[in-house]
């Protein structure tokens, strides 16, 4: 099972056929070769090995990096608790 965290669009390389992502404070060059879909800044996208495999809502993806940032809350609660 492969896990995609939500990735806004934060610099267009489309010399490359490639964009530069925010994935929860982490940016990183990513190929945007397998998307058909024109892309834009702050746009909101799901990658899987280094590539864009599709556009997502941004109410979507605001809501599933909310519980993301949740989920890494009560982790930390737990580990600070061991």
């Amino acid at each position: 099972m492969c896990l995609s965290i939500p990735s806004r669009i934060v610099e267009l390389h489309p010399e490359e056929q490639a964009v530069t992502v925010e994935t929860l404070g982490v940016k990183r060059k990513v190929s945007s070769h397998l998307m058909d879909e024109q892309l834009a800044l702050d746009d909101y996208v799901l990658i899987h090995i280094g590539f864009v495999m599709n556009k997502i809502d941004k109410a979507d993806a605001e809501q599933s990096l909310a519980l993301y940032q949740e989920i890494v809350a009560k982790m930390n609660e737990q580990e600070a608790q061991s």
